[in-house]
């Protein structure tokens, strides 16, 4: 049997070393050698798909490998564009304790008597307690608490599974090197071995993966790389909802958003997220705005809150919760330069309701009026949506989907939703007036 040869090389360069050493000679940067496996024993293979590749044209190629295998969660199976693509090797991050494990436990429970939950982070009996904790017996859904990959493999070997989950890709520890769990060496190779796995078998593999102080995906940046889906899983303590992200998708969109709630029972999909955004919504308050933003093919109503006070400070506050701050001072440039309004000396807050992150452009519009609602001390009339981009010359935008918008707006009960001038678009639609506006000035001699 051939030796396992192994060699130190820099991520930066490439330059090899037989051992490792704080720094490269060849770029002299520090911290950038790792250890990697250069050449390994062919027993190790025992997953690697007989035969060789050879060249197809694409009309050659069998497209029955295109289907889809539902999750069991209509959230998760949004997000990832239809359900997991076999073969496919996945990468979900987090916080700790957002849901991460939770949620890859579900999907395995719901995924029945074919699924592996490899998990180096708890022991099975650990895992049992919070599978009945949620509410799931899954008697078919095997439970392995190992960290070596190898072992792991030999298992997915003897189940044949229809899914696989690794709980969590830095406890995976990789036998041919000799580095520490974690580390960025143990954590590429490890990856490589579940990737080469889920194409020979065509088993959708899922990674859990950590995130770094700064919100960052732990390991090297390689492991994105390496996997088709990365999946960010994002969410307030305080709040109950939470959010599903796609950050990568090679067989769908990235636009796509999926809404859960934390309850007793575990994560629950939300069905209708803007009736539940705004079911907390006290009326007849002041800078209270509702504005109309969207997620991909997903339009939501949000609503903005903003309290305009007198600075006890030299320097005016500016905070933002859910809210690009940056854009927040932009738009108040914009009403003191285009509207009149002194914002200048003025603390101003934000917050989106719900603990969710907007980057829509179309809530310039709600944010501008739950602002001039609070500076003004006046509610906004009730059954009244804005969606709309604002420049900085104080015009208005039209903004993308606007039909959908204006439609979802319309199955909550709005009247009138008010939004820039825009191509096509009747004043009377979904049974709603829609005021089309183009600046900003007009949007304060109509509202108050």
């Amino acid at each position: 049997m051939a030796k396992i040869k192994k060699a130190f090389v820099c991520q930066s360069c490439g330059a090899n070393y037989p051992q490792w050493s704080g720094q490269c000679r060849a770029c002299e940067q520090w911290n950038s050698i790792v250890e990697e496996v250069v050449e390994r024993a062919p027993s190790e293979q025992v997953w690697m798909a007989p035969g060789q590749s050879r060249m197809l044209t694409l009309d050659q190629v069998d497209r029955s490998a295109e289907r889809r295998i539902s999750t069991g969660d209509s959230e998760l199976d949004r997000v990832l564009g239809g359900g997991w693509v076999p073969g496919s090797l996945s990468l979900l991050g987090g916080e700790p304790g957002i849901g991460k494990s939770t949620l890859m436990l579900q999907v395995a429970l719901n995924a029945g008597a074919k699924a592996l939950y490899a998990s180096g982070e708890e022991s099975a009996e650990q895992i049992r307690m919070r599978a009945e904790r949620i509410g799931f017996d899954g008697p078919g859904c095997h439970v392995l608490a190992e960290v070596s990959t190898s072992k792991i493999l030999q298992a997915a070997e003897q189940l044949k599974p229809s899914l696989l989950v690794i709980d969590s890709i830095q406890t995976a520890y990789n036998p041919q090197l000799d580095s520490a769990a974690g580390s960025v060496g143990q954590i590429r190779e490890s990856a490589a071995e579940f990737l080469r796995y889920a194409k020979a078998r065509h088993v959708p593999v899922a990674l859990i993966g950590h995130i770094t102080k700064e919100g960052s995906l732990a390991g090297p940046k390689v492991l994105e790389h390496m996997v088709d889906v990365v999946l960010q899983f994002e969410g307030d303590k305080h709040h109950l909802v939470r959010t599903l992200r796609a950050l990568k998708n090679r067989f769908g969109s990235t636009q796509e958003l999926g809404l859960y709630e934390m309850a007793e029972r575990g994560l629950q999909s939300i069905a209708n997220p803007s009736a539940w955004l705004l079911g907390q919504r006290g009326e007849g308050l002041s800078g209270s705005a509702i504005g109309i933003t969207a997620e991909g093919l997903r339009p939501l109503l949000v609503e903005v809150q903003a309290l305009v006070s007198t600075a006890v400070y030299g320097t005016p506050q500016r905070s933002c919760t859910g809210f690009d701050t940056r854009r927040l001072n932009m738009l108040l440039a914009v009403l003191e330069k285009r509207c009149g309004f002194h914002l200048a000396s003025k603390d101003v807050f934000l917050n989106v309701t719900g603990g969710l992150r907007v980057d829509d452009p179309a809530l310039d519009l709600a944010v501008c009026a739950a602002i001039l609602s609070s500076q003004e001390d006046r509610p906004i009339p009730h059954g009244v949506a804005f969606a709309g981009e604002v420049g900085l010359g104080g015009e208005l935008r039209p903004v993308a989907r606007m039909d959908a918008r204006i439609l979802e707006a319309g199955q909550l009960g709005f009247d009138y939703v008010w939004g820039a001038k825009t191509p096509g678009l009747p004043k009377k639609i979904h049974g709603l007036n829609y005021v089309a506006l183009d600046r900003i000035s007009q949007v304060i001699d109509n509202l108050f």
